[in-house]
């Protein structure tokens, strides 16, 4: 896997220096970079030390020995090369108050999974959601002992996690779309909401209260910050928000990420250092990273990628899908939308509008009062249909 290498300043040495006006960028690359010695120097605490607790708290994991048949990265115009993430969400159900769906017990699952593609300009990225309730032929693929985890026909998307965890999904991942992979990143909720904590919480728009006496949830309408469990229970209900499906609650992760990261870039949120270090102790916690990130130096290497990326580029849709026609409450594959998307990724060409429709950007969220989720200033038939897929979702339209 590479590693990806900040920019360099090709300037000539030579040429007469003037002092222009420094455009300030609070990005979380910036931040991360920076973060161990501007903790040192601020709160006093050692950096050699701190250092090492944060990288102690990375679980790192080598899955290469597990992947085969991997998929070859094409070569593409850029001075760099494009990026590809996929960032797994880890939800093993058995934590204190983590039994959203009556599935304790059942152990590792990942109901969240999305690939986040870095143009080889850095002008843009995605984020693309892969339902968990995806019907799919999963290929075989490799346990840590060297033995073979037969595939299946006609099962679900998140099936790959339980059974072989991070290395079955990449494989799974890498076989059907034809995308290679950089890095992945798997995120555990819990260490998700010590992140939002950390921050002061995340704004969201809740345009009718979330009650579900079942699981002890109540939430009021709003537009407020969040965090605590209320955060957690809120990007993890499904039944009883907008029309009860999982693309809804794949669209209300969406914007509530895509909330996270306005907040962090714009608001100065990380600015205060008691901020800074319980996020990035809760954020190293969370996450099992490949060995290609295997410390805070490398991970804010990849942060600062998003440097030159301006909000409004930052975007994240759904891979096109459909009812599965055996079963209404499964998905498949809308072809040949879906084929398509994966090509033009795999090809580091921007997204059209056919085929990234209900798009949410970091720079223009539900309910901000500026939304405009198809990028199309809310005119022509496609906007109801957004609006539609807002109001599914339990977003603010």
């Amino acid at each position: 896997m590479s590693d990806a290498a900040p920019e360099r300043d090709e300037r000539d040495s030579s040429a007469p220096k003037r002092r222009g006006k420094v455009r300030k960028r609070h990005t979380v690359g910036k931040v991360l970079l920076a973060s161990v010695l501007v903790i040192a120097m601020v709160s006093g605490l050692g950096t050699i030390w701190l250092y090492r607790h944060l990288n102690g708290n990375l679980n790192v994991l080598d899955v290469t020995s597990q992947l085969e048949n991997r998929p070859d990265k094409v070569d593409v115009a850029g001075p760099q090369e494009p990026l590809n993430v996929l960032v797994m969400g880890s939800d093993s159900r058995d934590c204190a108050g983590c039994n959203i769906d009556n599935l304790t017990g059942g152990g590792q699952r990942s109901d969240t999974t999305i690939l986040f593609h870095l143009s080889a300009d850095r002008k843009r990225a995605y984020g693309i959601s892969v339902p968990r309730d995806l019907i799919v032929n999963r290929p075989d693929c490799k346990a840590k002992d060297g033995s073979t985890i037969p595939g299946g026909d006609g099962v679900m998307w998140n099936e790959a996690f339980s059974v072989g965890g991070p290395a079955c999904t990449i494989q799974q991942f890498e076989q059907l779309t034809g995308i290679r992979l950089d890095h992945f990143v798997v995120v555990n909720f819990e260490g998700f909401q010590g992140m939002v904590d950390a921050i002061g919480g995340v704004e969201v728009c809740i345009p009718e209260p979330i009650v579900d006496p079942a699981h002890g949830i109540n939430i009021e309408a709003g537009t407020r910050k969040i965090k605590g469990k209320e955060a957690l229970n809120y990007v993890r209900e499904r039944y009883v928000v907008g029309n009860g499906s999982d693309i809804g609650r794949m669209k209300r992760q969406q914007a509530f990420i895509a909330s996270m990261a306005h907040q962090v870039v714009t608001a100065g949120t990380l600015a205060r250092p008691d901020h800074l270090v319980r996020f990035l102790d809760s954020a190293t916690k969370s996450l099992t990273v490949d060995n290609g990130l295997e410390n805070v130096v490398k991970i804010a290497q990849l942060g600062i990628q998003f440097k030159d990326i301006g909000l409004d580029n930052i975007q994240f849709i759904t891979i096109p899908n459909i009812p599965d026609p055996a079963d209404p409450n499964r998905l498949v594959w809308k072809q040949p939308q879906a084929k398509q998307v994966w090509e033009k990724i795999a090809n580091d060409e921007p997204l059209t509008k056919q085929l990234s429709d209900d798009v949410i950007s970091a720079g223009n969220l539900p309910g901000s009062g500026s939304s405009s989720s198809s990028g199309n200033g809310g005119k022509g038939s496609s906007s109801e249909a957004d609006k539609q897929a807002l109001e599914d979702a339990g977003l603010c339209t």
